[in-house]
């Protein structure tokens, strides 16, 4: 028997979609893709009620860092600068991409998990008037930290530039407020809270973004303006990964028979919450308050005198695979999340087989 996955990503999947994979092979040239894509499109555009008049979604064979790669790459102007949030693993990784493709950025770093600093952002904002996007990471899964982009979307529409957002670990899980935010762009994948499989990732834009992509582009495989260009004419570029499409096509009308993202962002509190309170009465404390951390994912304490990989083996061998924490953290917390098809009981059994390590006897 396989694991459950509490990782953040690929997800366990559901037998609907599972099945789907099994589904015939089919040619990404001939007009039964073209339809299936189509309705993906549309069904993304559906998850936040986003208009396709005014909105796109474009599909891409790849990771979520694909995505956001072909979000920032595409998406800023060659005069263009970004700002960029850092406050964890991923807010530093969009630096690493601005920097490779020589884009013109200015950083804001906060430690790992810490809340946004504001004022910091804003006075950056003011010293740095070239500054044209602002990106940052929605849910920044090195410690499960849910970002305040409210708050940061009022600074970027009083300084007058756009707001790009790393929504890999939120969307469909989460909150996304695109008007309120004022976000023109988001970049995500379907194997994380939308329970698809890894190879298909998206980025939703304006249209009126789109179609100021940048020019030459940057990037012959990850040029967004030329995948919305073909996914508009029923086309592609390249070839797409034809059964993820299947998979994803019926996670998204999984998740729209439950009841959409708010359902299934009440369904992980629910899940979280077990496990917040079963690891609470062993004395495994949570790296972050509820209310700062997204429903997705919860960063723990590594109990004393016991290191990740023992807690790993130990929780593999009882039928679930955890995630560790990263770079200096790797030594302090362990990661849990309740994405995919997993139940009250599956997670009461996971508090059980850490009590059995931790309380033995």
């Amino acid at each position: 028997m396989s694991a459950l996955l509490l990782n953040p990503g690929p997800v366990t999947l559901s037998e609907r979609v599972r099945q789907a994979l099994l589904q015939p092979d089919l040619c990404h040239r001939e007009a039964e893709f073209a339809s299936l894509q189509a309705r993906i499109r549309d069904d993304l555009l559906g998850v936040y009620g986003l208009p396709a008049g005014i909105w796109s979604a474009v599909l891409l064979t790849g990771s979520g860092t694909a995505a956001v790669e072909a979000l920032l790459t595409s998406l800023l102007p060659r005069t263009g600068t970004v700002l960029v949030i850092e406050n964890g693993v991923y807010g530093e990784r969009m630096t690493r991409i601005a920097a490779l493709h020589g884009i013109g950025h200015v950083r804001v770093t906060h430690p790992w998990g810490g809340a946004l600093d504001l004022a910091r952002i804003e006075q950056a904002l003011e010293a740095t008037p070239g500054i044209t996007h602002v990106a940052v990471v929605h849910h920044e899964t090195t410690t499960g930290r849910l970002n305040d982009l409210a708050r940061l979307g009022a600074l970027c529409r009083a300084g007058g530039v756009r707001l790009l957002v790393d929504a890999v670990s939120s969307f469909g899980g989460e909150l996304i407020d695109f008007a309120g935010w004022g976000v023109s762009a988001c970049a995500a994948t379907a194997n994380k809270c939308l329970h698809g499989v890894p190879g298909t990732a998206f980025v939703i834009a304006e249209r009126a973004v789109l179609d100021a992509c940048c020019e030459p582009a940057r990037s012959l495989y990850l040029d967004l303006g030329a995948y919305a260009r073909a996914q508009d004419g029923g086309g592609t570029p390249f070839t797409q990964s034809v059964h993820a499409f299947y998979a994803l096509a019926a996670a998204l009308a999984e998740l729209a028979q439950e009841g959409g993202w708010q359902a299934r962002r009440r369904r992980y509190a629910e899940l979280q919450q077990i496990v917040r309170d079963g690891l609470g009465a062993l004395g495994v404390t949570p790296l972050h308050a509820a209310a700062e951390s997204s429903v997705v994912l919860s960063a723990y304490a590594l109990p004393p005198a016991i290191d990740y990989r023992l807690l790993h083996d130990h929780l593999k061998e009882r039928g679930f695979v955890i995630y560790a924490g990263q770079g200096d953290l790797a030594a302090r917390i362990f990661r849990v999340s309740t994405m995919g098809a997993l139940t009250d009981g599956d997670l009461h059994r996971f508090v059980d087989a850490v009590s059995v390590l931790l309380k033995p006897g």
